[in-house]
């Protein structure tokens, strides 16, 4: 049992309605489902899950070495919990992309996101990646298209052509990409508002803009996104970020002072954390309370 209220049709539908009111959706990232309850509670408008951010949790760079079981697991835990509209990067299909679409679509996503990298890839802001052709990527595309049941769950293609081809070439994979089918596209690692630009002139549906830390683009804030034509925006790894940070300083102090006591002001109060989970909700229910990991979907 939870207290969701809409179903994973009625959370698809309502981001394609969304998309159309041409306002830019924000999807900052969760890394748990704990998360994604703050990120509704908030106020966003979706719940984004990372690639990376699932291989940071497992202690592994984002090299490709997650498996399709570890990240539609969390996936499905992230999406069921808020009535948000959940999209989650599927890197480069996981080997399948007819398989991986129907897995993602069985554990209530609203879409999702393939990149245009070899298998073994690397995180889209790095250096060094290498490319798949792109009339590979629109193989991969076709297939995903025709794998899915929903008519409203997002297929969103990624291209990482800018900072190995430049944007000339990307310019020409977005065309291609669209052209194959995909809902949305999303250009990676985009350095400024130039670039940006460019692929919006020349793009016919939807753009996905990744405003990740650290990184190689330029970060623009809402009402520059909204200006430059983009539809949703991700912040995939921020939560992750701020919550590792706070971890770590947390635990030097507990070393260092042996208790916990000048950092309590630094944690989430139990009171806080029983708002957040409903605690009282499912205190007071005369229901049965099912366990997550076997509920079932629609």
């Amino acid at each position: 049992m939870h207290f969701t209220k809409k179903s994973v049709s009625e959370k698809r539908l309502n981001l394609v309605k969304a998309l159309k009111s041409k306002k830019l959706l924000r999807f900052p990232g969760a890394y748990n489902a704990l998360c994604a309850k703050l990120i509704a509670e908030i106020g966003f408008d979706g719940v984004y899950v990372s690639g990376g951010v699932m291989s940071n949790d497992l202690g592994l760079p984002d090299i490709g070495l997650t498996t399709l079981d570890q990240v539609s697991y969390r996936s499905g835990q992230i999406s069921r919990v808020t009535d948000l509209p959940t999209i989650v990067d599927i890197d480069t299909g996981f080997g399948s992309c007819k398989k991986t679409i129907k897995v993602f679509e069985s554990k209530g996503l609203a879409g999702c996101h393939l990149e245009d990298q070899i298998s073994e890839k690397r995180c889209g802001h790095l250096d060094n990646k290498e490319l798949i052709s792109k009339e590979e990527m629109v193989k991969k595309i076709k297939e995903s298209v025709q794998a899915r049941k929903d008519k409203n769950f997002l297929i969103i293609a990624r291209t990482d052509a800018n900072s190995v081809e430049g944007l000339g070439k990307t310019l020409e994979r977005v065309k291609a990409y669209e052209d194959a089918g995909a809902d949305m596209i999303f250009p990676e690692a985009m350095k400024d508002e130039s670039e940006f630009e460019k692929v919006r002139k020349i793009a016919k549906g939807y753009l996905l803009a990744n405003m990740t830390e650290f990184g190689k683009s330029k970060l623009l804030n809402k009402k520059q996104l909204e200006k430059l034509g983009y539809n949703l925006v991700i912040y995939p790894v921020s939560t992750q970020r701020l919550a590792m940070k706070n971890v770590e300083m947390g635990l030097k102090s507990i070393f260092i002072d042996g208790h916990q006591k000048n950092i309590i002001d630094k944690m989430q109060t139990r009171k806080r954390l029983y708002e957040l989970v409903e605690y009282e909700k499912y205190n007071t229910s005369d229901k049965k309370i099912t366990d997550f990991s076997t509920e079932g979907h629609e």
